[in-house]
C-alpha cells in the first residue's frame, strides 16, 4: 500500500515513523517547506513533492495521511474525497466545510479517519474495559485534569513559528477536542456544559490565546469536571472516577491505573506497557498509540473493521467545544442535547 503524508511537520513525520514502524516503505511526503522536505528526505529517505497535485499523480497513492494544521484539513480532505482516495486527519479544533464533507462523504464508500489517538493509549484501554465491566458500579463523578506548557510542544521552534500561536487553533483550545474525543467515547455526550477559558500568563509567542480551559460537562445522573491547560510546567494527566462500589486514579506518570476496593480496603495496580517516545517528545507521549492509531486506519482501509472514530462523532465533539466557550461568552449553561 502506497501513503502520500501531507504536512511534513511534527505529526507528519511522526505518521512517517509510524508508517515504517509497521513495515510500509511506499511513502511519499508533500509540504510546501523546502527546510521540512529536506529533513524528512535526508532522514527518513523518501521522496517528497512540493506540488500537491503533482504527488497525487506522480505517487498515485491509497491513501492519504493529512497532517497540515487543522485550518487547512479541509482542503486536504476536499482533495481525498475528489481523488476516492481513504484518508486519516489529525486532530482539529476548526470545523470549516464539515456539514458539505459530511454530504459528500455520505455519497461515497470512503473510510474517513478523523484522530483518536488517546483511544489507543494502553491506560485508556484499559479505563474503557473497566467502565464496561461495571466495575466501579454507579457513576458519581469524574475529574480530568490535562496540562501541558506550551513552549515544550515544539523545543526546536518558537510558538509564534506554528499554528498553536493563532487564537482560533491554540494550543490550549486544540487540547479540548483531543481530550473529548476520549471522554465522550468512554462516557458519551453531556446534557449540558458549562465552562470558562482564559489566557491566564504570559508565554512568549502565545500573546493572543487562551491558555486555560475549565468546564463541567452535566450527564444528569453523574458530573465531570475537566481542566485542560498549556500553563503545567510538568506536563500532567491525571483522572479519578468515583463510582459506588470502587475509585479509579490514573495519573501517566505512573504506568497502572488504581483501583479502591473499599470491600477489602485496598488498593490494586493495573499494570500497563508504554513504550518509549521519539527523542524530544515527553517520555509519556509514547509513540507505541499513535502507531496502533495507524495501524487501525490501514486494517480499516483494508476492510478488517471500521476506524474506531468518524466525521460525525469529530463534528459533534467540536460542537461541544463551541458550546462550552458559547457558556463562558454567556455566562449560562448551554443543553447539549
Amino acid at each position: 500500500m502506497k501513503f502520500l503524508v501531507v504536512g511534513l511537520g511534527s505529526m507528519g513525520k511522526r505518521r512517517i515513523r509510524c508508517l515504517k514502524a509497521l513495515g510500509y516503505n511506499q511513502v511519499f511526503g508533500f509540504d510546501t517547506r523546502e527546510d521540512r522536505r529536506a529533513e524528512v528526505e535526508q532522514n527518513y529517505k523518501l521522496e517528497t513533492f512540493t506540488d500537491f497535485l503533482m504527488a497525487i499523480n506522480e505517487a498515485q497513492p491509497d491513501a492519504l495521511i493529512i497532517s497540515v494544521p487543522p485550518d487547512l484539513h479541509h482542503q486536504y480532505i476536499k482533495q481525498a474525497i475528489t481523488f476516492s482516495l481513504p484518508f486519516f486527519v489529525e486532530a482539529s479544533v476548526v470545523d470549516t466545510d464539515m456539514e458539505l464533507i459530511k454530504e459528500k462523504l455520505a455519497k461515497k464508500a470512503l473510510v474517513a479517519a478523523p484522530s483518536a489517538t488517546l483511544l489507543f493509549h494502553p491506560a485508556i484501554v484499559i479505563i474503557s474495559q473497566i467502565l464496561n465491566s461495571g466495575e466501579l458500579g454507579k457513576i458519581s463523578n469524574v475529574v480530568l485534569h490535562s496540562g501541558q506548557y506550551l513552549p515544550d510542544w515544539h523545543s526546536y521552534e518558537k510558538v509564534n513559528d506554528y499554528y498553536v500561536s493563532n487564537p482560533i487553533t491554540g494550543g490550549g483550545r486544540e487540547i479540548v477536542p483531543f481530550e473529548l474525543t476520549w471522554v465522550t467515547k468512554l462516557f458519551g455526550f453531556p446534557k449540558r456544559v458549562c465552562g470558562n477559558f482564559r489566557k491566564t500568563i504570559e508565554i512568549a509567542g502565545a500573546d493572543t490565546i487562551d491558555d486555560t480551559y475549565n468546564f463541567l460537562l452535566d450527564y444528569e445522573n453523574f458530573l465531570a469536571s475537566i481542566t485542560v491547560d498549556v500553563v503545567s510546567r510538568h506536563a500532567t494527566r491525571r483522572l479519578m472516577i468515583n463510582g459506588n462500589k470502587k475509585q479509579l486514579i490514573w495519573d501517566w506518570d505512573f504506568n497502572y491505573i488504581k483501583l479502591y476496593d473499599p470491600e477489602t480496603t485496598s488498593w490494586e495496580e493495573r499494570t500497563y506497557i508504554m513504550e518509549g517516545a521519539a527523542i524530544g517528545y515527553n517520555q509519556n507521549i509514547g509513540e507505541n498509540m499513535y502507531i496502533e492509531e495507524i495501524r487501525c486506519f490501514v486494517e480499516a482501509v483494508e476492510g478488517k473493521h471500521h476506524f474506531v472514530n468518524s466525521m460525525e462523532h469529530d463534528h459533534k465533539v467540536l460542537e461541544l467545544l463551541y458550546a462550552i466557550e458559547e457558556a463562558d461568552n454567556s455566562s449560562v449553561y448551554v443543553r447539549f442535547e
